[in-house]
């Protein structure tokens, strides 16, 4: 099965092509970027695509990270992953960013949780927390950063993506500290590409994941009356 994969949701703009038959990256970029990724996204995949040597009609599936993450970022990414999949005639599907954080340290070893946060802002974090085998105790949510610690310290849970360093600085100086902390801006694009090969066929088509109403809201007072 060969599997183009994307991520545009936080920071980075990222894609790779998995051959899922040989398990190997036949070809994968990424550019670390907080903004500007619509302008990046599809340049970015055309030299994916060119150094994998394939059509997008040869790939079987696109799969695309649906949030938590930028409001913007997720729009970009599932608008390509869409247009792609309709133009080959291929199923596009989505994956969280929350699992492809986790999902390296599951697979390194799935007796121990993983909590999965990323950072929310104003000491909020999105949070995931994955039990032995992988299983979901507790669902994607928007929580405080004291309840993150509080769900990290369950057990000797290990933290990963961009709130680990805020959960881990509000660590409770009295507890043994988390026995991994991985910092990262953004998920590994491969681990999405594996996610994608493993996910079920009917896993839906990819629709973001926001979690909670963007900060920028319309102010009621400015709208202009409709005659």
């Amino acid at each position: 099965m060969l599997i183009l994969a994307i991520d545009t949701a936080l920071d980075a703009c990222s894609a790779a092509v998995l051959d899922s038959d040989r398990r190997v990256i036949v070809a994968s970029e990424t550019q670390a970027m907080q903004r500007g990724h619509a302008e990046a996204l599809m340049p970015l995949i055309a030299r994916v695509m060119d150094g994998a040597a394939i059509e997008f009609r040869q790939l079987d599936r696109i799969a695309v990270t649906t949030g938590p993450g930028s409001f913007t970022g997720l729009r970009v990414g599932i608008s390509a992953a869409r247009g792609i999949a309709l133009a080959a005639g291929k199923p596009a599907i989505g994956l969280t960013t929350l699992a492809a954080f986790a999902a390296p340290h599951i697979a390194e070893d799935d007796t121990l949780p993983v909590v999965a946060a990323i950072d929310a802002r104003h000491n909020h974090v999105y949070l995931q927390v994955f039990g032995p085998r992988g299983r979901t105790l507790v669902a994607p949510k928007v929580a405080s950063l004291r309840e993150a610690v509080r769900a990290a310290q369950t057990d000797p849970a290990r933290i990963v993506g961009s709130a680990a360093e805020l959960i881990a600085a509000a660590w409770p100086k009295t507890e043994p500290p988390p026995p991994t902390i991985d910092q990262r801006g953004a998920p590994d694009i491969s681990w999405i590409a594996r996610l994608a090969a493993a996910a079920d066929e009917g896993h839906g088509s990819p629709k973001p994941l926001y979690l909670r109403a963007p900060d920028a809201q319309p102010q009621d007072a400015s709208r202009l009356l409709r005659r």
